[in-house]
């Protein structure tokens, strides 16, 4: 009699190890399932082919910036043109923009963040700030948090650890602005394995970071190899986006409206158009 309770005990013990692996295996298929609908287009003009950061502005503006040139872009996407430019620097690498309020930010690959005062009006006042990153890191995101009021970024090539890549937070509110991790993105995460990479830290190249208003969903973007990673509200990393090459030739930019649309960015590829995509997420 023992020996046959034993059997039973094993039994429904493996039905209910099998039933539970079976379900991870099924809710992992999915979230690397996920789709999205490309819903419109706005091709850029030249001067925007190395397009790196937008941001949003408002009344379906939108602030972007280019690698070499030290101007702020404001393209109106009703108007389908650029309707005004800032001169903030001379030539350099700029890779990321964030506007807060009427303030803008700008992040140079090597750390160095730019931060425009008033930067529409003709009285604005640009002053620099040295963050604790370097070209090693190579910075190519930012992004306003208006609730935690701080700037988000996270390191395109190593970071402390090679084993990750990590979400920061920068208080602008002193000469050397403070760094705080806001989450984790593990380079062995089961859902980054089939972009495992030899050099592990090369798994996930961030070229953007934002947060979702709507779902406050963290929202990291690649360009490298093009994929969108969503981590939820919590941190913990929720699916991954794989983008196909003939629509994101280079995605480098992504913004939210207020409202929860989502714009992603592209510098011009061989036989593409440097461009703005409104990007719908099908979860």
């Amino acid at each position: 009699m023992k020996n046959k309770t034993l059997l039973y005990s094993i039994f429904f013990l493996a039905v209910i190890i099998i039933t539970a692996f079976t379900f991870k295996k099924r809710h992992q298929e999915k979230k690397l399932k996920a789709s999205y609908n490309v819903t419109k287009t706005w091709e850029l003009p030249t001067v925007l082919n190395e397009v790196s950061g937008i941001a949003w502005i408002g009344n379906d503006l939108i602030a972007c910036v280019q690698d070499e040139d030290g101007t702020i872009f404001i393209y109106d996407l009703e108007k389908n043109k650029i309707t005004k430019e800032v001169s903030f620097a001379q030539g350099g690498d700029y890779e990321g923009i964030a506007i807060a309020g009427e303030d803008a930010y700008v992040m140079r690959s090597d750390g160095l963040l730019y931060h425009i005062t008033n930067y529409l009006e003709s009285t604005k006042k640009v002053s620099t700030m040295q963050t604790k990153f370097s070209a090693e890191n190579n910075m190519e995101s930012l992004f306003f948090d208006s609730k935690s009021n701080k700037l988000l970024t996270i390191p395109k090539e190593r970071d402390k650890s090679d084993s990750y890549k990590s979400i920061y937070e920068i208080s602008v509110n002193s000469e050397e602005p403070d760094l705080k991790i806001l989450a984790k993105i593990s380079m062995d995460a089961e859902l980054l394995k089939s972009y495992k990479q030899k050099k592990v830290y090369k798994t996930v190249s961030p070229s953007e970071v934002a947060i979702n208003p709507r779902t406050k969903e963290l929202l990291v973007l690649e360009g490298k190899q093009p994929k969108l990673l969503v981590l939820d509200a919590k941190g913990e990393l929720n699916r991954v986006y794989n983008l196909d090459k003939s629509a994101f030739s280079q995605p480098e930019g992504l913004t939210f409206s207020p409202e929860g649309r989502m714009f992603i960015s592209n510098e011009a590829g061989k036989n593409s158009k440097a461009n703005i995509l409104e990007v719908k997420l099908q979860n």
